[in-house]
C-alpha cells in the first residue's frame, strides 16, 4: 500500500498522545517515524503535519516539551505526555472506539 499523506481528520492528536503514552519522551521526528512504523506504511507524516500538532497539543497542556540532545548529537525538543494528556487520550480513545463501532455497524448492514 502506498503511503497516504492525508491523516484522517481528528486522529493525529490521538496518535501522538498514544505514541507519547507508550514511548515518551520523543522528539518530533521520532514521533512521526513511530506513527508511520505502526501504520505499516499507510501514513506519511511530514514536518508540516507533525509540528503544528505538537504545538497545538502543548498549548492545550496535553504534552510538555524540554530541550535535549538527539541520538545524532543535535539539539532537539523532546515531548512527553502530561496527566491532562493521559486523561484526554482516554477520552479520545473511547470516542474513537464508539465511532469505529458505529461505522462498522453501518458497513455491515444489508
Amino acid at each position: 500500500m502506498a503511503p497516504n499523506s492525508e491523516v484522517p481528520y481528528g486522529t493525529l492528536d490521538l496518535m501522538v498522545l498514544k505514541t507519547l503514552a507508550a514511548l515518551s519522551p520523543l522528539h518530533g521526528y521520532g514521533i512521526a517515524r513511530r506513527i508511520e512504523q505502526v501504520a505499516q506504511g499507510s501514513l506519511a507524516l511530514n514536518q508540516g503535519t507533525i509540528y503544528p500538532a505538537l504545538l497545538r497539543l502543548e498549548q492545550k497542556g496535553w504534552i510538555k516539551s524540554d530541550w535535549g540532545m538527539s541520538e545524532n548529537n543535535r539539539r532537539a525538543r523532546f515531548y512527553a505526555i502530561t496527566a491532562a494528556g493521559k486523561r484526554q487520550l482516554s477520552a479520545e480513545a473511547d470516542l474513537w472506539a464508539q465511532t469505529v463501532a458505529t461505522v462498522n455497524r453501518l458497513l455491515e448492514e444489508s
